[in-house]
């Protein structure tokens, strides 16, 4: 099953009208009473469904419902009905109270009798009443109420058409992901789904549902200019929000996909936007732009005071310079400094080694070399640093020894490998 496919559609479900009920939860006021403890009840029902004991609430709904008449009541106590689904009760309840017409929760309740037959697979039932729902009032939710039913009897053609219809008069999100769903999933038709989508951003906004329905289509597609360009709407629609965190998480997988397409891509939108330091830095080092690199892992060592960065400002510094000897003081002392705080073998090997190849101080740097073995005796970049050392110090024996078993490890494939391997040789000759 495609990815795709798990999107399924938003079907009519046991909560579509409890939202319409919800919107007149305050208009429960009585303005003219009828039963004395009208008020009280009405108190107690709505405590009893914010505790969500809803048994006991729709109990106080139908008595207020038959000693006062008002089908609000009626209403109410269906919806919880449908909440629960417990769809005989909300169906048998509906249907004895739609013979009202003129009531003014008549639509409600007509459509809470055919959503409990829809639940109820009674499909047909619910068509026939749901038609003539829709000859009297050509609303968009009774469009809708009739689509679900043609989609739940997987005639997809008639659900579009009424989907269409009902996304015509109201341009709803939810609508409209329903409709492209029928037309992607079932229908095939793609292009005509993608057009949809679209064409509702251009005129109704960057909705983030329908920016990420697109995102997925996109995806399945695998494809990348649109996954870029819907994922650029979303960073700057939670950007427009002040909606750091999802901003952040947007970005991060954006410039993924910017990277995919041209690395040089992802460095300009991090240069642009300036939200991901680190990130920035990476692909400076992954693109050997050390200045740049340079440049951002000072600044993030200013504004962190993370003493690895530091050290990390040591390596780039030693790396880019034309001149290395010109840059060993300034290398030298921020080694130091690091490793006054950290006991990091990478750094006690990286500085050792400066010591030992430039011959500022042999002894110091093989110091400092005996502790990062300490912590890998395996390393074999670690035991040809102690070998070139010892070659140093002219210890040619102690030089070959080490040296032998970098080269019976690694082999002289690597070009200072072989020029320590072939000095070492001749040491003592």
């Amino acid at each position: 099953m495609s990815s795709y496919k798990k999107h399924l559609l938003i079907i009519l479900t046991t909560f579509l009208f409890v939202g319409c009920a919800a919107t007149k939860q305050q208009k429960i006021g009585i303005d003219e009473k009828i039963l004395e403890n009208e008020d009280q009840l009405i108190v107690y029902a709505l405590e009893y469904e914010r505790k969500r004991f809803l048994d006991k609430s729709v109990t106080l709904y139908l008595e207020l419902f038959y000693k006062t008449n008002r089908y609000i009541y009626l209403t109410r106590a269906l919806n919880l009905l449908l909440e629960q689904k417990k769809y005989n009760q909300s169906l048998q309840l509906a249907k004895e109270n739609i013979t009202n017409e003129t009531s003014s929760e008549y639509e409600n309740i007509m459509r809470i009798y055919v959503v409990s037959l829809i639940n109820l697979k009674q499909y047909d039932l619910a068509l026939t009443n749901a038609l003539k729902l829709l000859e009297k009032n050509n609303s968009s939710n009774n469009y809708e109420l009739i689509a679900n039913i043609y989609y739940q009897q997987k005639n997809y053609k008639k659900s579009v058409e009424y989907f269409e219809s009902s996304y015509v008069t109201n341009f709803k999100s939810k609508t409209l992901l329903n409709l492209v769903n029928i037309l992607y999933v079932y229908l095939d038709q793609k292009e005509k789904a993608l057009s949809y989508l679209e064409t509702h951003i251009r005129l109704y906004g960057d909705e983030l549902v329908i920016n990420y329905k697109l995102l997925s289509i996109y995806q399945e597609q695998k494809n990348l200019d649109g996954i870029i360009s819907i994922l650029k709407r979303i960073y700057y629609k939670y950007k427009d929000d002040e909606n750091t965190t999802s901003m952040e998480k947007t970005s991060e997988i954006l410039v993924s996909y910017l990277e995919k397409k041209d690395i040089k891509l992802a460095i300009k939108f991090l240069e642009k936007e300036n939200n991901s330091l680190q990130r920035l830095l990476a692909l400076y080092k992954k693109t050997r732009q050390i200045d740049k690199a340079l440049m951002v892992i000072m600044n993030i060592y200013k504004q962190s005071g993370n003493i690895d960065l530091l050290a990390q400002v040591a390596v780039l510094e030693f790396e880019s310079a034309k001149d290395k000897r010109k840059v060993i003081p300034s290398v030298i002392k921020k080694f130091e400094e690091v490793l006054t705080v950290l006991n990091n073998h990478i750094y006690q090997n990286y500085l050792g080694y400066i010591l030992i190849d430039f011959d500022i101080d042999v002894k110091k740097g093989l110091i400092y070399v005996n502790k990062a073995l300490e912590k890998a005796p395996n390393n074999v970049a670690y035991i040809d640093s102690l070998a070139w050392g010892e070659y140093k110090l002219n210890n040619c024996e102690v030089a070959y020894t080490h040296m032998k078993k970098v080269v019976d490890a690694i082999g002289l494939n690597d070009e200072e490998i072989k020029d320590h391997w072939n000095k070492i040789k001749e040491c003592g000759k």
